[in-house]
């Protein structure tokens, strides 16, 4: 199961008890939200594309959307979504429960500037029905990630 992926993985860092699991499903932003109790925008929700040299997530604010031009100005490609299949085969985790932390060697990870705006967000942790909250610090430290990027816009 992937979230067992990602508790192992902040196991090793000490954070595993952060890590929230609810009784109803968490897949979409706005159903995290709900069992959440927070605003879409603190929703890290990450996104799974394919770059010219692999595949790469991006985690962005609940409350934003791919802005095609900037992606293309920063990736030197149009924004093509993988497939729930290829999305699985790169990072071990199904659409709705993908997350930044332990998504594998081939997978870059980068953090979108919609983020900043907030203390704390909750990216998922593997799992439909799951979330954890961490300040942008720690989402930076913690997804390994490429760096920051400024790819969307507001929905």
């Amino acid at each position: 199961m992937s979230i067992e992926k990602v508790r192992k993985y902040f196991s090793a860092l000490g954070l595993e008890e952060r890590i929230l699991e609810f009784d109803v499903s968490s897949a979409t932003v706005p159903l995290a939200a709900a069992a959440i109790g927070c605003e879409p925008g603190r929703i890290a929700k990450t996104l799974s594309f394919m770059a010219a040299d692999g595949p790469i997530l991006i985690v962005a604010a609940g409350d934003v959307k791919i802005d095609n031009r900037k992606y293309k100005d920063r990736f030197s490609k149009k924004a093509k979504m993988l497939t729930p299949v290829e999305v699985y085969e790169f990072t071990g985790y199904r659409v709705g429960g993908v997350c930044p932390f332990a998504a594998g060697d081939k997978v870059r990870v980068y953090l979108d500037e919609s983020l900043k705006r907030y203390e704390t967000v909750f990216p998922a942790c593997g799992s439909s029905n799951s979330a954890i909250e961490l300040t942008i610090e720690e989402l930076e430290k913690y997804s390994g990630c490429e760096g920051w990027v400024d790819v969307c816009k507001a929905l």
